[in-house]
């Protein structure tokens, strides 16, 4: 409803879009400069952009520049991005022929082994940074939030993987449709629903509602029954003959029912990834499908929009974060992830018989958490369970463990193979050439 009633700040919200255009830019020529994935300078200068502007001009001038009623409107298109990008995501990820409900049985083994693994490990490298900080008495990483709380929350920090960044990270790699970036992607995205769940019972810890958790399940069945009743109308005669012949006003009408799931879960207690991610799997695909035009669409554009996200991430995450996170803390935060997300990830590529250099490269992988980290440190901040020390280290962890990537990514390729490409089909012609 603040949107909506924001409506005489859209042509200053369109500016600040413009200037954010501005940035992103600036951060991908960075990247290439660096050797990095363009979207590493895309969230490090979106993430510094915000906190830099506010120290170079002062505050009042700042909140003039960017009063709460723009702020609202850019953070509303930031999150629609977000969603539209991720229902494309989602829909590359649809794997065997229109109908199929999801990957072959052998994925499913992989992906299951791999989740396990990269979410089990994780969690409890976050108890142990939380054991440190209790026996180090360090105060301002503790906090005040009840201790079951705070463990839980930075145990679910420690354990995501950002479906977002690792998307953009394998799509400019050419990765997408390799038998690493399939696991990955598929495992992320189950830690990012169950991650999402721990996130509200800590939250329900630290405010003794236990309600919220069912809330949150509730909030998922509700998106399974509207993106299951959306993929059945979108298979109907009527609606492929519209999809062919009004391709503008068919990904108009997708965006706009992906992004009321997502915010409708979000309301209810789950994250907007989620929902995006329910309806973006629920479209029919296939080469043959004109569905599949009108998601690419829907996913351009989101794919124009994520940036935005990284510099209101910024004015949330940075602005009011004080100094008082000692170097040691974050050097265990990176190193703590990096141990539980490399090792998780690799043991349960193995269980599933994967070799160890793609069992290496599937680690690799699982260790970028950008975009979903900031998720949800900001929240966990927001809910006043994690201190601004603690946001800072996690913070920290998340970009130098997602600027990790794509070095250790070239360091695999010397001297080996492309990556193998999955066999599993993703679309129909795939299918018949298998």
């Amino acid at each position: 409803m603040d949107v909506l009633n924001s409506w005489p700040r859209i042509p200053h919200a369109v500016a600040v879009l413009c200037v954010v255009a501005v940035i992103a830019f600036a951060g991908r020529w960075a990247a290439r400069v660096a050797r990095q994935p363009v979207v590493v300078g895309e969230v490090t200068l979106g993430l510094l952009a915000g906190p830099a502007a506010l120290a170079l001009v002062g505050r009042p001038a700042f909140e003039a520049a960017l009063p709460d009623q723009v702020l609202h409107l850019v953070a509303f298109v930031a999150e629609a991005g977000l969603v539209f990008y991720l229902v494309g995501l989602a829909h590359e990820l649809r794997a065997g022929p229109p109908g199929a409900s999801g990957p072959s049985g052998a994925d499913r083994r992989g992906a299951t082994a791999l989740t396990v693994g990269a979410l089990a490990l994780p969690l409890l490298t976050g108890l142990l940074l939380v054991g440190w900080v209790q026996l180090t008495d360090d105060a301002a990483a503790r906090g005040t939030a009840p201790l079951p709380a705070f463990a839980l929350m930075v145990s679910v920090a420690m354990s995501v993987t950002a479906v977002p960044v690792l998307a953009r990270i394998l799509t400019e790699r050419g990765m997408s449709r390799t038998t690493a970036g399939r696991l990955a992607m598929t495992s992320a995205l189950v830690i990012d629903a169950v991650a999402w769940l721990l996130f509200t019972a800590s939250v329900a810890l630290a405010s003794g509602e236990a309600a919220g958790l069912v809330r949150s399940l509730a909030a998922v069945a509700l998106g399974i029954g509207c993106a299951t009743a959306l993929g059945l109308a979108l298979r109907t005669g009527t609606a492929r003959r519209a999809a062919k012949r009004f391709p503008a006003l068919a990904a108009l009408l997708l965006g706009a029912a992906a992004l009321a799931v997502a915010l409708t879960m979000k309301d209810l207690g789950m994250t907007a990834i989620l929902g995006a991610a329910m309806v973006g799997f629920a479209v029919p695909g296939g080469e043959s499908e004109p569905w599949t035009r009108t998601v690419s669409a829907v996913s351009r554009t989101g794919r124009a929009l994520v940036p935005t996200f990284f510099v209101v991430s910024g004015i949330a995450l940075l602005d009011d974060v004080s100094p008082a996170a000692s170097w040691t803390l974050i050097a265990w935060t990176v190193a703590l992830g990096c141990l539980g997300k490399g090792l998780g990830s690799y043991a349960g590529a193995r269980l599933d018989g994967r070799p160890p250099r793609l069992a290496v490269r599937i680690a690799v992988l699982m260790n970028t958490r950008g975009l979903t980290e900031l998720v949800v440190v900001q929240a966990g901040y927001a809910a006043g369970i994690l201190s601004a020390a603690m946001m800072l280290a996690l913070t920290v962890m998340a970009l130098v463990t997602t600027a990790m990537t794509g070095p250790l990514l070239d360091l695999l390729d010397r001297g080996s193979d492309p990556p193998r490409v999955e066999p599993v089909p993703l679309t129909t012609t795939e299918s018949g050439r298998r």
